[in-house]
């Protein structure tokens, strides 16, 4: 009788068969993953296009949709009567804006920026004065005293048509970027002085928060090596032809 020699001991058939065991119990499934993945596909987040955008509070200085157009500048007052309401003007998407005729498209993205720059709470020159009457508003010089030895000046916005010594606390609110020269000198973008030398005033101004181009010299820097080597050539060619090479 012939005896078969087995291929592996017991011992050794235990240890072949265990990583065997542990891989199928690992892909065994799991009802709780896919209970958590159908509560999911239940409820899809809301698209994009769906969402209704953030509408900033007009401000004092800013209070309707021809002054916004009017102090960003880039010609976009003329497109006032576009935009019936100031809800209007903060939601239209740049397709809406583009069927309304806002060309070309930097003038889009450049009025979409400023959009969002005014929900931020970045407002330009002026945009923090609260007392604004048709579009105008006036500065004047306010002393503190609690350093006796050196006295403090601050520029504050006040009532129109009232003094400085009329006003209580609660009507006077400081103003960034303007400062106080020498006795009682406000300086400043768009300050102009007040009759009596009391103080400044300051008008909506076309353009005033504009983000200015620049301007291209020579092609801009894509193009100013080849233009000016062509402006070169023009010029020997003109001296070759007077005599002067």
């Amino acid at each position: 009788m012939v005896r078969v020699k087995p291929l592996l001991r017991p011992q050794q058939l235990r240890t072949a068969l265990a990583p065997m065991t542990c891989r199928s119990a690992f892909l065994q499934p799991s009802t709780q993953p896919i209970r958590a993945a159908s509560s999911a596909a239940a409820t899809p987040p809301a698209p994009a296009s769906s969402r209704i955008p953030e509408i900033p509070r007009p401000t004092p200085f800013i209070p309707d949709v021809q002054t916004f157009l009017t102090v960003i500048g880039r010609g976009l007052s003329q497109h006032v009567s576009k935009f019936p309401t100031w809800e209007a003007l903060f939601s239209l998407s740049s397709e809406q804006l583009r069927e309304l005729g806002i060309e070309p498209p930097r003038t889009r993205r450049y009025l979409i920026q400023w959009r969002q720059r005014f929900r931020r709470g970045q407002f330009g020159i002026g945009g923090d004065l609260q007392h604004v009457v048709d579009g105008k508003a006036d500065l004047k010089v306010l002393e503190s005293y609690r350093d006796v030895a050196k006295p403090h000046k601050y520029v504050v916005n006040v009532p129109q048509g009232k003094r400085l010594k009329e006003c209580g606390l609660e009507e006077i609110s400081r103003v960034n970027g303007y400062k106080v020269q020498g006795a009682k000198t406000i300086v400043g973008p768009y300050a102009l002085p007040l009759q009596g030398g009391e103080g400044v005033r300051v008008s909506i101004t076309e353009g005033m928060w504009e983000d200015r181009r620049g301007h291209k010299i020579d092609g801009g820097e894509r193009r100013q090596t080849e233009i000016r080597y062509k402006k070169r050539v023009a010029e020997r060619r003109e001296m070759r032809e007077r005599g002067e090479l």
